[in-house]
Parts: C-alpha cells; sequence; structure tokens
C-alpha cells in the first residue's frame, strides 16, 4: 500500500514492526527484503511520487565554503525513489583492503571485512539491475575482447578492474508497483520524521513523531527503527532529537555529524599511447548479459601497501572540454549547451563562467567545421540514452588521437573536523538547517599524486605510451570544483568504541538498542568506489540481522526452501 501520509488521522499513533525512515535505495531494498517475512514494515518517505519544491526546500542548509562544497540541496532528492531518481547509474563494490586499519591512513578500519559484506553484494546487483555481479574484465566480458591498452603490463597496476551501469534504475519507478501490492509493506508519502523519541532510559526508541508539510502530525511506534536516509540526513536527525539526551541520539561522544568525506575527483594530465587507435579500448564495453561496462587503472592492494596510498581509481577521459584547442565539435557543443545540463556536469563545464567572446566563437567554429563527428555524436546520444531502457552512461569520443586526460576518483582520510553541525535556522517543520563544513587533507592529495607517479612509471616502463601531470597544479586541478557530487559518508561511522563511532558493527546506534542506519553515513572509509552498491548491500546485510533478531524462524524458512 502506498498512500499520502496526509490521509492519517492527525494525532494517531501508527504501530509496526519495523519503520524505515527513507525511500531511496536503502530504504526501499531493506522493504523488498522484509516483505513476504511475516512482519509488518511501514516506509516514511518524506517526498512525493514526482520532484516536489516545497520538499526539496527542506534539504536547504550552508556550507562552510561554497568554493569547496555544493549547496545542501543539490544531488540529494528528497522523493520517493530518492537520490536514485537522478543518478548516473555507477556500480561498483568496495575493495578487500578498505576494510582494513591502515596505518597509512588514520582513522580507518571498519568492523567487518570485506567477506562479512560479500554475500550482500549479489542481490544488490540484482536490484540496482547492474547484472551478474563480476567485476573482473576477464571473467565478465566475451573472450577475445581484448585489455584496455594493447601491449601494457604492470605488476603494480590492474587494467581489468570494471565498474557496471545500472539503466540507471530509479528504485520507486521500479519496485513502487511491487510495494503498493506488497500486504506487509505500507508506504506512506510526504511523511516526515521530526523526532526520534526514546524512552526513559535513552536505550530504546518509544516513538517517531511524524509531519507533513500540509500541517498533519502523527506517531509511528515500532519494535525497530531504521535511518534510511542520506549521510547528511542522518547526522541532522539524529542531533536534532536531543530531548532526552541534550547533544543527540548516539552523541554522547561527540562523533555524529563528524568524520564527513565525498571524493577526490578531476581530470589531470595527458596519457598518449604509441600505434593506432585500435590498441586502446577506453570506452563501454557490453556483457552477455547486457550490461555496459567499463574499465579503469588502480594500484594493486600491494602496491598500495608500498606506496603507502589511499585507494584510487582513473578512467580514460577526453581532452578538458572548456579548452576550444581540442577541436572537438562534440565537445564544443557540450561547452555551449553546458546551462541545460545536470548541475553536476554543468557544474563542471561552466569552469567558473570565466570564457571570453573569443572562446565562444573558438567553440561555434568547431562545431561547425566538425559536422559528421557532431551528428553521429547525436544520433548515437538519441537512441541509445535519450530513447533507450538502458540508457548509455556518459559520453564518449571516438578516439581519434590516442591522447587522454586521467579522470581521478580517490578516496579520502577521514577527519573529524569535516563535519556536519546544525544551524539556529528552521525549516518549514521547526526542524534546524544543516551546516557542512567539508574538509581535505593533504594525505588526500599526496595518495593522487604518488598513484599518478606510480601510473607514469609504469606506463614508461612498459614502453607503449606516456603520462604526464603537473605536480605544481595538481592540488587546484583536483579542487577546482570541491568535493565531488553526492557522495555524503561517514557521519555516523560503524566501529567498536563508541567513543570513535556511532554505530556497532550491525549498523545499530550505540546504547539504542532499536535504533539502526542504513546509509552511506555509517562507512568508516569512502574507498575509490561510488557509495550506492555498497549502501544496497549492507541495507540488505541490516534486514537480514533484522530477520534475525526479530523473527528467526523467518529466516529458517527461508534457508531450507
Amino acid at each position: 500500500m502506498i498512500k499520502s501520509a496526509n490521509s492519517i488521522e492527525k494525532g494517531a499513533r501508527l504501530k509496526a514492526d519495523i519503520c524505515i525512515v527513507g525511500g531511496g535505495a536503502a530504504g526501499i531494498s531493506m522493504a523488498l527484503a522484509l516483505s513476504g517475512k511475516g512482519l509488518q514494515v511501514l516506509l516514511l518517505e518524506s517526498g512525493k511520487w514526482e520532484e516536489d519544491a516545497a520538499s526539496q526546500a527542506l534539504y536547504q542548509g550552508t556550507v562552510a565554503d561554497d568554493r569547496m562544497h555544493s549547496p545542501t540541496d543539490k544531488y540529494r532528492q528528497r522523493r520517493f525513489g530518492g537520490s536514485t531518481t537522478i543518478w548516473g547509474g555507477r556500480c561498483m563494490p568496495f575493495d578487500p583492503i578498505d576494510f582494513e586499519e591502515r596505518p597509512w591512513v588514520p582513522n580507518s578500519g571498519w568492523p567487518i571485512t570485506h567477506e562479512d559484506l560479500a554475500p550482500f553484494y549479489l542481490r544488490a546487483n540484482q536490484y540496482l539491475e547492474a547484472g551478474k555481479f563480476e567485476y573482473d574484465a576477464d571473467q565478465a566480458l566475451l573472450p577475445g575482447t581484448g585489455p584496455l591498452v594493447q601491449g601494457f603490463a604492470s605488476k603494480r597496476l590492474r587494467t581489468n578492474g570494471l565498474e557496471r551501469f545500472s539503466c540507471p534504475t530509479n528504485m520507486a519507478a521500479r519496485y513502487g508497483n511491487r510495494l503498493k501490492a506488497a500486504a506487509d509493506v505500507r508506504v506512506l508519502l510526504e511523511a516526515n520524521c521530526t523526532g526520534i523519541r526514546l524512552a526513559e532510559d535513552a536505550g530504546s526508541v518509544r516513538f517517531l513523531e511524524v509531519a507533513t508539510l500540509a500541517g498533519n502530525t502523527f506517531a509511528v511506534e515500532a519494535e525497530e527503527y531504521v535511518l534510511a536516509t542520506g549521510g547528511i540526513e542522518v547526522a541532522r536527525l539524529l542531533l536534532a532529537s536531543n530531548d532526552r539526551c541534550p547533544s543527540g541520539v548516539g552523541n554522547s561522544f561527540d562523533v555524529v555529524g563528524r568524520y564527513y568525506m565525498c571524493h577526490i575527483a578531476g581530470n589531470v594530465g595527458t596519457l598518449s599511447i604509441d600505434g593506432p587507435v585500435a590498441n586502446v579500448r577506453h570506452g563501454y564495453e557490453v556483457s552477455p548479459d547486457g550490461i555496459y561496462c567499463r574499465r579503469r587503472l588502480q594500484l594493486t592492494e600491494q602496491a598500495q601497501r608500498e606506496l603507502q596510498v589511499g585507494n584510487m581509481v582513473t578512467r580514460l577521459h577526453f581532452p578538458k572540454i572548456t579548452d576550444p584547442a581540442h577541436r572537438s565539435g562534440v565537445l564544443s557543443g557540450l561547452f555551449l549547451a553546458r546551462f541545460f545540463i545536470s548541475y553536476e556536469y554543468g557544474k563542471r563545464l561552466k569552469d567558473g563562467d570565466r570564457d571570453s567572446l573569443g572562446t565562444y566563437l573558438r567553440h561555434i567554429w568547431n562545431v561547425v567545421s566538425d559536422p559528421i563527428d557532431t551528428i553521429l555524436f547525436l544520433s548515437h546520444w538519441v537512441t541509445k540514452r535519450t530513447l533507450a531502457a538502458r540508457k548509455f552512461p556518459s559520453v564518449i569520443l571516438r578516439n581519434k588521437t590516442n591522447r587522454f586526460s586521467l579522470e581521478v576518483h580517490a578516496e579520502q582520510v577521514p577527519r573529524a573536523d569535516s563535519r556536519v553541525t546544525l544551524l539556529d535556522s528552521k525549516d518549514a517543520l521547526g526542524m534546524p538547517r544543516v551546516k557542512v563544513d567539508w574538509r581535505y587533507s593533504p594525505e588526500d592529495i599526496e595518495t593522487v599524486r604518488k598513484t599518478l607517479r606510480a601510473i607514469s612509471e609504469e606506463f614508461s616502463n612498459s614502453g607503449v605510451g606516456t603520462f604526464e601531470f603537473d605536480e605544481r597544479t595538481l592540488e587546484s586541478d583536483l579542487l577546482r570544483f570541491g568535493a565531488y557530487g553526492g557522495h555524503h559518508v561517514g557521519t555516523a561511522r560503524m566501529g567498536l568504541d563508541p567513543k570513535t563511532s556511532v554505530v556497532d558493527a550491525n549498523c545499530f546506534v550505540h546504547g539504542v538498542a532499536n535504533l539502526s542506519v542504513a546509509s552511506s553515513a555509517v562507512f568508516p572509509t569512502s574507498s575509490q568506489a561510488n557509495p550506492t552498491l555498497a549502501i544496497v548491500a549492507i541495507s540488505l546485510r541490516l534486514a537480514n540481522h533484522i530477520l534475525n533478531k526479530r523473527h528467526p524462524d523467518a529466516i529458517a524458512r527461508e534457508a531450507a526452501a
């Protein structure tokens, strides 16, 4: 059943076995996994089916430095389906080394291992429609597909790691009807959780306060409560629920909101490959199960240990779009259309809005003088992306010169002073707004610097090409647009010690027996990977734990089936 929270009687007290706050990738995955197990599930979603300006405005807040972080209402979508309504679909698992305590990465180490999460990645891949859980090109692609770069071999660099792409799947559109038909799942839209109310001893949750923008209010009582919102909103709700605990729920040691991470990203340097363009497969491959896949360059785990760097991947990318010297009609067309492109990509195309009339004229000339490639690109884009159910993931240009930049995507060192806090100002529901103070570390830049040096050395040693980058401008190149995208990680981190973490190894808030968190907020480190696949996997692991805790006979029946 799916209906508006405004249909609930004002002042009512709804009851459920499990109440999930947030109807995005985590919340919907959990509701699907818990359905059919003999439990009554209530899913509270703040937004509507469609985008709603008033709901979206509840995300508005401030950032400490708007050059370093996007506005707080960008990337996050306060609607059914959450940010899966706008994501790009990139899926990849975290690596085993990401879960380890690495002495050279301060505050690293998870209380679970890669093996603990691995069984849940398979279903996560299915929910996100990313095909088979296989992320090695040698196994996932057809025999004879060919390597990333013909003739390149390295003991320090992996070139056969894959990222797989979802449709991208809008979780609400894909699974809404299944949830609507489920007799044991109720979904309430326009339902905003405005308070977590603890029992007198603060050891459990008594009920949640819920409000709508239309003025309705009611409460929810459940056996288990799950916060399945994003990294920023988890911290906000825990901190704002301070009637019983003045510092907020789960915040006895001032950890909630701290260790906030995104990713370090940017396009740097020039990779030049010798030989014919056919020697490089820089674009998307299609797996036998029909999934777009793409290879990356990545240091092996042994090389990361030897160099004492964080995890990072690079992809072969085209030259800087804003510079018309590339003479590409397609790239110039993207530059000229940047105000009509989604926020993240449009922002990176504007490049500070320092464009002269001469720059515009040179871009226009590129479009006029390169009509064939431009027409071919537009035709491909319309048929393979605009009109396709499974969309071509991004812009890939025909390789004419064997010259590429490297697109960097690197993890951050978790630091306590990178944080989300509350403001005195309130939103339309009376909830305090947030302030985001995202910070990076010198170690983050060094991870990229050392990894790029290793890439340069390996290509030089291979004899098939060269990679050069300007170390003097590396930091500014990487931070030209600040924190990367909507990867909001780490504000309610997982750990064994309540003094340095918010949730335990099973994602339950320390000291609160029936409150858990299904979100990238619990990740102690950010890995090289986009977080969505890991979010769904860890949410499914939590769902399994709750079933074992509250309804073990359901697990036994499923295992025997």
